[in-house]
């Protein structure tokens, strides 16, 4: 997919915030300092158009970035980071799971993971939800150059069983540093795009 343009169009904290257009949407889920920020900067070609940080749990609002101004990457509040209040970990769930059960443009949720390590609890829940709403269930795995090619199958394997992922297609391995499989995530972006136009136009 060609980028000519992305930029950030809303921060929302609540569903009145979300942008009123028809707009198809693609979010990512996953947990804080999975790598979600640098996944969406690598997909647009830009080094900060998602805010990055060291420091976990930066993430507290839903964005919704506007790309070519045809469809939206959404980068949802990353889950499971232990350091903020439990006031707040449910004031975040809350808005994620008001975003996905009422936001009609959504049309994809991808599960961002780190390849290094097993899901946790809160991945294999996310997943669960993300397959009972009808989506495909999509898994990014993140950090793939940090481990060698070779021991990609052995870490899909893992990840295919906690998360209970019937096929093993749906993970792909990637590397915001060193660009790894771009191109297989943009084209499961460009079919999941391509499949909902055609459904709207009949």
């Amino acid at each position: 997919m060609k980028i000519i343009s992305s930029e950030l169009q809303t921060i929302a904290g609540n569903k009145s915030q979300y942008p009123v257009d028809n707009l198809f949407e693609i979010a990512f889920a996953g947990k804080s300092n999975v790598g979600k920020s640098s996944l969406i900067n690598t997909l647009v070609n830009r080094n900060n158009l998602a805010r990055t940080s060291g420091k976990p749990g930066k993430t507290q609002t839903i964005n919704f970035y506007n790309i070519n101004g045809d469809f939206r990457f959404v980068d949802l509040p990353g889950y499971g980071y232990a350091k903020v209040s439990k006031t707040q970990r449910e004031k975040w769930a809350q808005m994620i799971e008001e975003y996905l059960k009422f936001r009609q443009n959504l049309i994809e949720i991808m599960l961002v993971v780190d390849i290094r390590h097993e899901p946790g609890d809160h991945d294999a829940l996310m997943y669960q939800w993300i397959k009972s709403y009808g989506f495909n269930g999509i898994v990014i795995a993140t950090k793939a150059d940090k481990i060698s090619k070779g021991q990609w199958e052995k870490q899909k394997t893992i990840i295919q069983r906690k998360l209970q992922i019937e096929n093993r297609n749906f993970i792909i391995p990637f590397s915001a540093e060193k660009r790894m499989n771009l191109d297989q995530v943009w084209k499961a972006i460009e079919e999941i795009i391509m499949v909902n136009k055609e459904h709207q136009s009949h």
